[in-house]
């Protein structure tokens, strides 16, 4: 008998069973009935969907191609009018599938759902028009060949219907309360269903260590975050419903996964703080504050996509700016300038390179990425430092366990491999 998504997500939970990403967050455009009403087609993010007797309530729409899929499924579930449309937050992976529904509504000569959102999720799309092609390269770092690149031209459809701090939306008779809260964005909505006892929690539970600190984008706020999720657990939902990962049911297995994600963002938050307010540096901070091991061997809080390191960073972008306390790097030299003195000191780039592979083979890989950068940026057409670079960039990929580490290490090593003689990138 095949195992449904609510036994796996309670396999995993109750017996700390953890078999890899793609086993806690299904993409294959599946549908799935989770409960009487409630139907989920897995996707890059999920879409969630109510039937709400006299039409459908969406939860997301995810990318056009799962757009897609889901009406497919919707037709054969509940073929009935998609009557409303849920954003969680602006990410495109939430809403770039929008213009799917609504094109299917106008070829079926029904009325286009209205979308409802945050009042930030229009200010973000725009400020995605004026971020284009940065928003392009850093996709391409982030998610290497997965990204399609054009991804930030989407043509998206603006809410029609928003609000500040909360609403309430009947649809059939069916209440749902949207309810404001921020965490991975300042823009974020929660949908509960307080007569079902449906929790949708958009990306403030994503079966990973939460995205706070994504080194490439806007600001996190992970203390919002952990509070957050204390407010979901006195709202007591017997059914959670993620926007990535597997749905949990069962009160008590929902409190114990929502406290103990709160719980590791609060000892980030605490920890940094304090470190903070005792005049410590970010760089000594940075390999200090540590989540515990046994946090972080929960399968819902594996750091396979963000990383508390990454979240330590946000913390004190967050309250304390961008300056590290490093006085060398407030108004610092050109990198170039201190690569190539550096180089100078060494006995020249090849030096700094052959050191930099010493350390990648004693196991000292943030120090060797360090040397070989320095290397490459004082002999930027040596064949040999990019070489070495390529290698040591390969190790470090290899050894992160989180997808933006490793696929931002991977950037590195391709751009230094693409510098090579058919005859070295070969080896």
């Amino acid at each position: 008998m095949t195992e449904s998504l609510l036994e796996r997500s309670a396999r995993f939970i109750d017996g700390a069973v953890y078999e890899g990403p793609a086993s806690v967050n299904p993409v294959d455009a599946s549908f799935h009935e989770v409960a009487d009403g409630v139907g989920l087609v897995c996707g890059f993010s999920h879409i969630w969907t109510l039937d709400a007797g006299e039409g459908l309530v969406v939860l997301d729409t995810s990318q056009p191609d799962y757009a897609s899929a889901a009406l497919e499924h919707l037709r054969h579930w509940r073929d009935v009018p998609v009557d409303t449309i849920v954003y969680t937050h602006g990410h495109l992976d939430h809403v770039s599938g929008a213009p799917v529904f609504v094109g299917d509504a106008v070829e079926r000569r029904r009325p286009p759902p209205t979308v409802v959102a945050h009042d930030e999720v229009g200010p973000r799309l725009d400020r995605y028009a004026l971020t284009r092609g940065y928003n392009d390269l850093i996709g391409a770092r982030q998610f290497g060949r997965r990204y399609r690149p054009g991804f930030f031209d989407a043509d998206w459809v603006e809410p029609q219907v928003t609000y500040s701090e909360d609403l309430e939306l009947d649809v059939g008779g069916t209440r749902m309360q949207l309810i404001h809260e921020k965490g991975e964005t300042d823009d974020h909505t929660i949908a509960w269903l307080p007569q079902q006892g449906v929790l949708f929690t958009g990306d403030l539970m994503i079966w990973a260590f939460p995205n706070a600190g994504n080194p490439q984008k806007v600001q996190r706020y992970p203390a919002e975050w952990a509070a957050a999720l204390r407010r979901m657990i006195d709202l007591r939902p017997c059914l959670l419903a993620p926007a990535h990962g597997l749905p949990i049911a069962g009160t008590e297995r929902i409190a114990r996964v929502l406290d103990d994600t709160a719980t590791a963002l609060e000892g980030l938050v605490a920890d940094t703080l304090a470190m903070m307010n005792g005049g410590a540096p970010l760089d000594e901070i940075l390999h200090t504050v540590r989540v515990p091991d046994d946090l972080l061997e929960r399968p819902y809080l594996r750091p396979s996509y963000d990383e508390p390191e990454f979240v330590v960073r946000n913390i004190w972008r967050l309250y304390g700016g961008w300056h590290d306390a490093n006085p060398a790097r407030l108004k610092p030299a050109p990198d170039a300038a201190v690569a190539a003195e550096v180089a100078a000191m060494a006995g020249g780039a090849a030096a700094l390179a052959r050191r930099a592979t010493e350390l990648c083979e004693a196991g000292e890989l943030r120090l060797a990425c360090q040397l070989v950068e320095w290397a490459a940026q004082a002999a930027p057409a040596d064949g040999e430092v990019h070489a070495a670079r390529a290698e040591v960039y390969r190790i470090r990929r290899d050894s992160e366990q989180s997808l933006m580490a490793r696929n931002l290490f991977r950037q590195a090593f391709y751009s230094s491999k693409a510098r090579l003689q058919p005859e070295q990138a070969a080896d």
